[in-house]
């Protein structure tokens, strides 16, 4: 569909295992709509970041792939679509990718900050 931010699979680069987190990862528990051209498919989301998140329990896809990803941050009610390059894979312990946010719209970067804003900020007690 023009205008998704959604492209056919990449391959990965050299450097792709090099990045490091730049923020704070919030742990989380929601579920998260991967779609491509020719797939659709729900995973659950185990923490995420201002630029990214980790997809666990789940069987992970090539390292360098870019999906389509369709999440509901707690406390929204509008929903969230970015693409997403799978940058690690965890297939040891327990099955699942992390993944990188390549294309956000400023909108919905906004809303990711808010969440990240709202989970953040200490609640004051009396």
């Amino acid at each position: 569909m023009a205008g998704d931010p959604v492209e056919k699979a990449k391959p990965a680069t050299a450097d792709a295992g090099a990045e490091r987190r730049s923020s704070a990862r919030i742990p989380i528990e929601m579920w998260v709509e991967e779609f491509s051209d020719d797939a659709q498919v729900f995973r659950r989301a185990g923490n995420v970041s201002r630029g990214g998140l980790y997809l666990d329990h789940t069987i992970p896809i090539a390292v360098g792939t870019t999906v389509g990803l369709k999440f509901t941050l707690p406390g929204d009610d509008q929903a969230v679509t970015v693409a997403g390059q799978i940058v690690s894979i965890n297939a040891e312990l327990a099955l699942g990718m992390g993944v990188k946010f390549v294309d956000v719209l400023p909108e919905h970067q906004k809303r990711i900050d808010a969440y990240f804003d709202r989970a953040l900020t200490p609640v004051m007690g009396n």
